[in-house]
């Protein structure tokens, strides 16, 4: 246990394997759904694709550009989210051991799990997101606008060479108002999924949950969270795709320039347009997500995560 007597202690090593473990998961499930990114894109982005529907929208740039045009951003979505995703992982696992220390006892911390969620993830996508922010450029550069690059690398230099760290950084507060709700619903909706289902059947038979029906669970509160992270975090999704085509006025810092757009866009557009295909996308990289995390969490031996749900049947 830690000092304060609440949470066991963490050292390197575990911190270490909960990055390896949420790095795996992130860049994994992220690099399969590409395609579908690729969609969800050029429908919030190409005026040509509004009102498609994620099929129609699939067939004409396979009918265009070719099947290949689908892995456009493959390179950076791997390579940024793998990044992230450990960071994220390994950065919620810290922030809420840290917060829970703080209340100073099991019972508040129980009392205040609802906050300390919300706090322990929007802290670890923070940090995580100053890593994600230049490859996230990239990769929308590549798969909104056509012919900007030919891959990661040659993308990435590109932008370096001819915006510099404005380039790489101009969507940093668009991309926290898109991945902090993002995270926040991930979390906290998950824990909170988890903590019913586990309320629903009592301790007495999760502590005797088999490997399969433990990947239930998490593959269950996974689709939950992924339907709340895909709502919460759409407006700004649309916003930094927009951003990164270079829409808008360049002049303006990027939070005056998301609000303009914002009232561009109007409601509908930003709460709507692409959120189809984004809900079916995040539910899958959500669920995805905590079912590799937990799997690879086990196989190199990592701690579980500190738990303080309510212990009560419902």
């Amino acid at each position: 246990m830690s000092s304060s007597g609440i949470t066991p202690t963490f050292g390197a090593t575990d911190y270490v394997k909960f990055f390896g473990a949420g790095a795996l998961a992130a860049t994994l499930t992220h690099g399969a759904a590409t395609p579908i990114d690729v969609v969800k894109t050029r429908i919030q982005v190409d005026d040509a694709m509004k009102g498609l529907n994620m099929v129609k929208a699939g067939r004409q740039i396979v009918a265009k550009e070719g099947a290949s045009a689908l892995l456009t951003g493959f390179g950076p979505t791997a390579v940024g989210y793998l990044v992230q995703g450990g960071g994220k992982f390994a950065g919620y696992e810290f922030f809420k051991k840290k917060f829970i220390d703080l209340t100073g006892s099991q019972e508040k911390a129980t009392k205040h799990r609802t906050a300390i969620y919300l706090g322990a993830s929007a802290a670890a996508e923070f940090f995580a997101d100053i890593a994600l922010c230049p490859l996230e450029a990239t990769r929308i550069r590549l798969v909104s606008q056509r012919g900007f690059a030919s891959g990661l690398t040659t993308g990435f230099m590109r932008l370096a060479r001819e915006e510099g760290f404005r380039g790489f950084y101009s969507g940093f507060v668009p991309l926290l108002f898109k991945q902090v709700p993002y995270a926040v619903g991930q979390f906290s909706v998950h824990e909170a999924a988890v903590e019913m289902i586990y309320r629903s059947i009592g301790s007495e038979r999760k502590a005797n949950l088999t490997q399969l029906q433990s990947t239930g669970v998490e593959l269950s509160s996974g689709v939950i969270a992924g339907v709340a992270a895909a709502v919460l975090s759409h407006p700004a999704d649309t916003l930094l795709s927009a951003i990164n085509k270079g829409a808008g006025d360049k002049s303006q810092s990027a939070t005056t320039r998301m609000f303009s757009l914002a009232r561009e866009f109007g409601p509908k557009r930003l709460l709507l347009t692409g959120l189809g295909p984004r809900v079916v996308m995040t539910c899958g990289l959500v669920a995805g997500q905590f079912v590799i995390y937990a799997q690879c969490k086990a196989l190199v031996g990592a701690p579980p995560g500190i738990e303080i749900h309510k212990e009560e049947s419902l």
